[in-house]
């Protein structure tokens, strides 16, 4: 079995591994640290929970470690960028691990936080800067911080990035840091954007993947109920009964549904909380401590906000709303089953996201196992009413926060959706862990009349 010790790290690093939960390397460790010590630049592709920030971190930290006078008043010699504060939060916590008992010095910055407080930190310089990328501009227009000494460049979440619309800050960043510097993107999907990125800033790069990309974590246990939007309260209800005190997150489209559903949770007697981008970094936060913790047991979270989440004791997953990005769901999922633990992940699938779903299958290359109702013919979905940026409904009788009679103007009229032809709500299947036998790719079941004619 290989060790830390084998991939030649620092004894300060290897020291100071010893009082961390990192014993034995993950495979995107041992594939990874070799190359990055070389000085080479690399790509690597795996699965969220799979240890990816100890892969470019450890390598990063040996070499800086190598380099005896300080980096100069402003000036950083290793930029980490990621698309959101939570998971900056969760690499600084990491690197700074790592760094117990050495000279280096590690500093973060995000947006929601004190912009001059951070430049206070910076005032003296920094051998590691992890930033978000909007805060990291702010700081490089106010002249608070410079990366023309910056010898290494680490893109982690890449694909996260793209889909946050984070390319033209790359772009605006890039320009700020030397050509001759170590490049490392991490991704867990394999988008064409993120090749067009490996190509433009990436030299000769070594590719190390442990998955094929958008694969999610082996011991992940996934299931889908295909349930009408109003249904989907009672039907997650159920679950969160039948696993009482077992951590959960349940992904909401929206920040607004985000807050409705936490509340109608908490309504129900849940002790829940929601997690999104509009809520302040002290609060956000304290929720998340609060949930490590245990104290909280559901965390109600939007896309954005949930990445960067690393808690190990996270056993479920429940998409209360189809992500509209497919790769999304693999970020999704990746919450649970973290570090080779085992978790389940249940889609709740209304008409109007059947699209979605399909999505998702095409991306997993796989099956999602049905738990109950039936696919949703094309039919009945593109009849049903598009709730826009607005899905989250979590019991019937309208959408959370929506008075009667109004819907928003970009959904359509809901006469158009046929209401006989949804499936019933269906209970947490018994058995097999709650998981219903494997159903053909929703794909097949569009083709096939007899397959998309059944309901429930």
């Amino acid at each position: 079995m290989t060790t830390f010790a084998d991939l030649g790290l620092s004894p300060k690093l290897l020291k100071a591994l010893e009082s961390t939960s990192f014993t034995t390397p993950t495979p995107i460790q041992v594939q990874s640290i070799p190359h990055v010590l070389k000085g080479r630049d690399l790509m690597g592709l795996a699965q969220t929970g799979t240890g990816k920030t100890a892969a470019f971190g450890l390598p990063l930290l040996h070499r800086i470690l190598d380099i005896t006078h300080p980096p100069g008043p402003r000036h950083v010699r290793a930029l980490i960028l990621a698309p959101t504060r939570e998971l900056v939060q969760q690499i600084h916590e990491h690197i700074f691990a790592f760094t117990k008992g050495t000279p280096v010095k590690i500093t973060m910055v995000v947006g929601g936080a004190s912009i001059n407080k951070q430049s206070e930190r910076l005032s003296k310089g920094s051998d590691v800067l992890i930033a978000t990328p909007g805060r990291l501009i702010d700081l490089l227009e106010r002249g608070d911080v410079s990366l023309e000494k910056c010898g290494y460049l680490v893109l982690d979440e890449a694909d996260h990035m793209l889909d946050m619309g984070f390319i033209h800050a790359l772009r605006t960043i890039a320009k700020h840091i030397p050509q001759k510097r170590q490049t490392l993107l991490f991704s867990a999907t394999m988008p064409k954007d993120i090749e067009e990125i490996a190509e433009a800033y990436l030299r000769d790069p070594v590719r190390v993947q442990v998955s094929p990309p958008g694969k999610p974590a082996d011991k992940i246990v996934q299931g889908v109920h295909f349930t009408p939007q109003g249904d989907k309260g009672r039907l997650l209800e159920s679950y969160l009964k039948k696993h009482e005190g077992e951590a959960a997150i349940v992904f909401a489209r929206t920040k607004h549904g985000a807050d409705k559903l936490a509340k109608l949770l908490v309504g129900w007697g849940f002790n829940a909380a929601a997690i999104h981008g509009n809520r302040s970094q002290n609060q956000r936060e304290r929720t998340l401590a609060e949930f490590r913790e245990g104290s909280l047991a559901v965390l109600v979270a939007t896309d954005v906000a949930a990445r960067g989440i690393d808690i190990p004791l996270v056993r479920h997953v429940y998409n209360y709303d189809m992500p509209n990005v497919p790769e999304n769901y693999v970020h999704r999922i990746g919450r649970t089953a973290r570090a080779g633990a085992e978790g389940s992940a249940v889609a709740f699938c209304a008409p109007a996201e059947m699209e979605e779903f399909m999505a998702v299958e095409k991306v997993l290359k796989k099956a999602i196992p049905v738990l109950g109702g039936a696919p949703w013919a094309m039919d009945v979905a593109k009849a049903a009413a598009k709730p826009g940026q607005n899905r989250n409904r979590p019991q019937g009788g309208g959408r959370p926060g929506q008075k009667p009679g109004n819907r928003p103007q970009s959904a359509k009229p809901e006469g158009g959706r046929s209401q006989a032809a949804k499936p019933a709500a269906a209970a947490p299947a018994k058995g097999n862990g709650g998981f219903g036998a494997p159903h053909k790719p929703a794909s097949a079941a569009r083709r096939s009349p007899a397959r998309s004619g059944a309901r429930g």
